[in-house]
């Protein structure tokens, strides 16, 4: 079994070279450009709340991202393991579930694989999915099967941004980059409205993949996940953003709204 290369902690992964050959993706609104991040409205956060003002309520995904440390000497039977149940439950119509991406972490925490679902319904799919699950035996065994690999597991349930494109299947093989972001109580409106804007300085090259907000887990946590050929194309990437007038400008009022630890360099990042 292949392991996978992308994703802050810093995180670079490597998608399961096996999953994505065998895998479907799905992308009803794949025409629906970056461009109407142009359209967000500025919100006074005391109105609604922050799920409702910010995220894609016309499609109604919902999201599970896992982060699974692993028994170093478990990381090719997990893969493979792993990868088997998943591309059952992605093409099984009866479970309402989508595996959107699975990789391993190649430059962050070593030995862990983080794994991405969607919900198209949000919650009434998930439980629908979970309940089945629970009654499904083979899925039960793989379960037991899989907790003698691990060291820990946690997750998180996320919505989308609704600036960001919806994740969709690309040509690869790709790093992908996961900058995970610890934001001050209060403040995820105004992250939202500086990257409503600045989403447009990231698509040259086509590396914006998706952008998500956390609702149970950890809160006030917010992830982008990039795409790039290789680390050359990331650094050629990023810094061509910084010659764009009004990039500099996004980073210093986001920074300004993270966490204090996050200042000092516990960002997450993986790849």
């Amino acid at each position: 079994m292949a392991t996978c290369s992308a994703w802050p902690r810093w995180q670079l992964l490597r998608t399961f070279d096996n999953w994505k050959r065998s895998t479907r993706w799905f992308s009803e609104n794949g025409d629906i450009g970056w461009f109407r991040s142009l359209f967000v409205r500025k919100v006074d956060a005391r109105k609604d709340a922050h799920s409702n003002l910010l995220s894609k309520r016309e499609t109604s995904n919902l999201y599970n991202i896992q982060f699974h440390n692993v028994k170093p000497e478990c990381l090719e039977a997990y893969n493979s393991l792993e990868a088997e149940v998943q591309n059952k439950l992605h093409h099984d119509e009866d479970y309402p579930c989508e595996v959107v991406g699975s990789w391993n972490t190649w430059y962050g925490e070593q030995d862990q694989v983080v794994h991405l679902w969607r919900y198209r319904g949000g919650y009434p799919a998930l439980t629908e999915c979970l309940q089945k699950l629970n009654k499904n035996k083979e899925y039960l065994e793989f379960r037991k099967e899989r907790a003698k690999m691990l060291i820990s597991r946690r997750n998180q349930l996320l919505l989308e941004f609704s600036f960001w494109n919806e994740p969709l299947p690309r040509q690869g093989p790709n790093i992908y980059e996961l900058r995970t972001y610890h934001l001050k109580p209060g403040t995820m409106i105004e992250w939202g409205n500086h990257w409503a804007r600045a989403i447009k300085y990231r698509q040259e090259n086509n590396e914006a993949v998706g952008g998500f907000f956390s609702q149970i887990g950890d809160l006030y946590v917010v992830h982008h996940l990039w795409a790039y050929e290789n680390l050359l194309s990331r650094e050629e990437t990023r810094n061509s953003a910084w010659q764009k007038e009004g990039w500099d400008a996004t980073v210093h009022y986001t920074g300004e709204i993270l966490l204090p630890e996050q200042l000092m360099g516990s960002n997450e990042n993986k790849i």
